[in-house]
């Protein structure tokens, strides 16, 4: 988002002065570029000026690594807890991009290098991996709709939505028996976290359905059907 008030000619200063520090010489607005800085035997450095992060920052940017691999978008600094997060976030596509990313503190021209431009190499997450893989193995059939997020038919809730209907079907229950009639590890687990707000506990390690859990049945009586 923009900042009111602010140009991005009041960024062009303090990025000429961190460039000529280092020993570039700079001109702004060459070609597309709105700040190219260039060192005696090396590759230029571009830098593209925006007022906040947006879209059109990042397709610029992007543009001049035709040029040269050193590009820099540099942004104005802002205090705010939204504007810190914004700036991580974004500094973490500048990262996936291959591009550098400047701030500007304009109340007194204070710039601060928060990436330099490198290529990009993702880490793998052999946990999330795993979790991923696992839940898809566990899902029975395919029950939602793709970027649905409310709701979602996970196996963890058709797991709970077994002990459920066998809770309707024989009333209160040993969470034991739950776990062996349904083939649900976990089912005793299951019925005491109650995230669903479908359990409650009758006594010592029997459990039975609530109201909640009633209207359950009908809310997911089409999936119900799908797990047997």
């Amino acid at each position: 988002m923009a900042s009111k008030g602010i140009q991005e000619t009041d960024l062009y200063g303090p990025i000429k002065q961190l460039l000529e520090g280092q020993g570039y010489e700079v001109k702004s607005e060459i070609g597309d570029a709105d700040v190219v800085g260039c060192r005696e035997g090396e590759d230029p450095v571009i830098v593209e000026l925006k007022t906040g992060f947006s879209l059109t920052l990042f397709h610029q940017a992007i543009e001049r690594q035709a040029i040269t691999d050193h590009v820099y978008v540099a942004v104005p600094y802002q205090s705010s807890r939204a504007s810190y997060k914004a700036l991580q976030n974004n500094r973490s596509l500048c990262r996936r991009l291959g591009l550098g990313l400047i701030t500007v503190r304009l109340k007194d021209g204070y710039t601060e290098v928060h990436l330099d431009p490198g290529p990009y190499s993702p880490r793998k997450s052999k946990h999330k991996t795993a979790r991923l893989l696992r839940e898809f193995a566990r899902r029975v059939g395919d029950p939602n709709r793709g970027g649905k997020r409310g709701g979602l038919i996970t196996a963890y809730r058709q797991d709970a939505l077994r002990c459920l209907k066998l809770l309707a079907d024989n009333g209160a229950t040993k969470a034991a028996e739950v776990a062996k009639a349904t083939h649900v590890e976990n089912a005793r687990r299951i019925m005491a976290d109650d995230h669903y707000g479908w359990f409650e506990r009758a006594s010592l390690g029997i459990y039975q359905i609530t109201p909640n859990g009633k209207q359950a049945l009908k809310t997911y009586a089409k999936e119900l059907k799908k797990l047997g």
